[in-house]
């Protein structure tokens, strides 16, 4: 069974605190099983964009985890190009939710991140 969306974005934000990384829900979505993305803002301009990963990125080795992948080509990329990239999601999936992170190195936190 998978963690719950709003479980997991908690668990996430604390991660975050615990390594000094100011972030904040931009956008709740849905508690149950909302699609997450996460955006980390690197205070130049430039943004990393996270989302999640195809079903074709899960296996018998990581049946239930949650697993993030690259949203945009060019990482980093202008924020104008993260939050275009947002704006078409919450269009296609109302339900989704939206986790900002403050890191100028570009710390991500997330656990697995497929190519």
């Amino acid at each position: 069974m998978r963690l719950k969306s709003g479980i997991w974005v908690s668990a996430y934000l604390r991660r975050c605190a615990t390594e000094g990384a100011p972030a904040v829900v931009r956008r709740r979505g849905a508690d149950e099983a909302g699609a997450v993305f996460v955006k980390i803002d690197r205070l130049d301009g430039t943004s990393d964009l996270f989302g999640p990963a195809p079903q074709s990125a899960f296996d018998d080795a990581h049946p239930v985890e949650r697993a993030f992948m690259a949203c945009l080509k060019q990482q980093p990329a202008p924020n104008a190009d993260a939050e275009s990239y947002l704006a078409k999601q919450m269009r296609f999936d109302p339900d989704l939710w939206i986790v900002e992170v403050e890191d100028r190195q570009g710390r991500n936190f997330l656990d697995r991140v497929v190519k």
